[in-house]
């Protein structure tokens, strides 16, 4: 009930009129944004953060989550027509949903992702009206060691499931944890790797390095190696609307890719990738028209889409409630925080419940504003498409250094960008990825602090983490990650005949 009371002022937050205003532009804008080939909500979110510096922190945060839900419609709308999915989590959608634009069946393939997005939305939000606060009971039982070793089990576990490869997503974590490092340690006060250079005394600006790396990093790999590929934008011709037969199909598809995606999101091991697939799995095994899947079934795009925009909504659990992001794009929402002076934790809801709980309260509204401005600007969005890619990418690099500079109007941010967004094109090239190193970047001062004090608080003692039984479990969960992937190759190599 406290939730819900907790709630309804947070709608008095959202419903404010220049907060509405920013809800509608951060919808628009992720919109346009993610329609974009390749440009998925990651490199959405990251590209626009600088643009956020001068305004409040709710209308900022309200702003991001328009600017995520956006970002992933959009992406559906690529996906679909253009066969190009702007991130993994879209691969599922695009089995059945380009199949459906190709058979002239556009319009009904946009509906259900739209609609489906709108239900899955909703009910995840209810979900973390719900489940946020429990969370936030059960985390203020720790205590640093308790802190620290979650930290490291996230580390693991998003580097493994972020990278595909463990050892991949691991370099790239060690990399930002390396690059946390810079500046003035905060207990000793001793600079660490600035090279002399006043600019990084105060550490590595997370808005710099996600820019750099996604957006930077991203247009120059897509110049360099997909502007060449050929590509065919499927027409939107007929009704953009949806038979009966067609909601008949669709809403049980809305319901389980919901019930699917909000549990993966909500865990460190989740993300997106593996909800689309299972919901597109479930999805053609309980069809009654299985011989459709592969040539254009609707069931294929209503509950991926589904999943995924759950499976996005339950990545604010983790995030809000613990401070810890379960995807890239929830990294980069975590530096948004942060260039407030906001460290997200069971904390925030006590010193920022106005905060939170407008934040909560906007995605309800965000999802509603989604839904009636996608779909009678559809034509629109498709136009957005044919944008020559040159003008693209360079548009791009333009406005990624315009936001970049406007930080702190220095050179060295300059500097760091590119040369970010060079280390973000070598990643990329060679199937590194960008997120866990600035999950490691944020993250790993934090990590650090709350090990220092651990041993402080058990007078140098490192037993502290094995003997509480929450660091322990989860120190345990953590080798097991490590452990398992390798364990179950060696069984399976010894199977495979010779």
């Amino acid at each position: 009930m406290e939730a819900f009371e907790a709630l309804l002022a947070g709608f008095g937050v959202a419903l404010k009129p220049i907060n509405l205003l920013w809800g509608f532009i951060g919808v628009t804008l992720g919109t346009f944004v993610g329609v974009l080939p390749g440009v998925g909500p990651a490199l959405t979110v990251a590209m626009l953060l600088p643009l956020t510096v001068k305004l409040d922190p709710t209308g900022a945060l309200i702003l991001f989550a328009g600017i995520y839900y956006g970002a992933m419609f959009g992406g559906s709308t690529t996906t679909i027509l253009l066969n190009t999915p702007g991130e993994s989590a879209s691969i599922a959608t695009a089995l059945e949903g380009n199949r459906m634009a190709k058979a002239g069946r556009a319009g009904p393939a946009l509906a259900t992702a739209a609609i489906g997005s709108f239900v899955a939305g909703t009910l995840a939000t209810l979900a973390l009206t719900l489940v946020a606060p429990l969370v936030v009971e059960a985390a203020l039982a720790f205590g640093p060691a308790e802190y620290f070793a979650l930290m490291v089990f996230a580390f693991t576990t998003v580097s493994a499931v972020l990278g595909g490869s463990t050892v991949r997503g691991l370099t790239s974590l060690f990399l930002g944890l390396l690059l946390g490092l810079v500046g003035i340690d905060g207990q000793t006060g001793q600079t660490r790797f600035a090279f002399g250079v006043p600019e990084l005394l105060d550490g590595i600006d997370v808005v710099v390095l996600a820019v750099g790396l996604f957006a930077v990093g991203e247009a120059l790999y897509c110049a360099a190696y997909t502007s060449r590929r050929p590509e065919t934008l499927e027409k939107l011709s007929g009704s953009l609307w949806m038979s009966r037969a067609d909601w008949r199909r669709s809403w049980p598809a809305w319901l389980r890719g919901a019930g699917i995606g909000f549990p993966f999101g909500t865990i460190p091991a989740g993300g997106s990738e593996i909800p689309t697939f299972l919901s597109y799995a479930a999805e053609k095994k309980l069809s009654r028209h299985p011989q459709e899947f592969g040539k254009g079934a609707i069931e294929g795009v209503a509950g991926p889409e589904a999943a995924n925009n759950a499976a996005a909504t339950g990545v604010l659990v983790p995030l809000l409630t613990l401070g810890i992001p379960t995807s890239a794009t929830a990294a980069v929402l975590l530096g948004a925080f942060q260039n407030y002076g906001i460290q997200p934790g069971p904390l925030l809801f006590q010193s920022q419940s106005e905060l939170v709980w407008g934040l909560i309260a906007s995605l309800y509204v965000g999802n509603v504003i989604l839904l009636v401005l996608n779909l009678p600007l559809i034509g629109i969005w498709v136009r957005v498409l044919s944008i020559p890619r040159p003008l693209l990418y360079a548009g791009i690099l333009v406005f990624a250094t315009l936001g970049a500079y406007s930080l702190h109007q220095s050179w060295v941010d300059l500097l760091t960008l590119y040369v970010f967004g060079l280390l973000g094109f070598a990643m990329r090239r060679w199937d590194f990825p960008v997120g866990p190193a600035v999950i490691g970047l944020i993250l790993g001062p934090i990590a650090e602090t709350q090990f220092r004090r651990a041993l402080s608080i058990s007078q140098g003692d490192a037993g502290v983490f094995f003997t509480q039984p929450i660091s322990a479990t989860l120190l345990a969960l953590t080798a097991v990650v490590i452990v398992l992937p390798w364990v179950l190759r060696r069984l399976a190599a010894a199977r495979t005949p010779r």
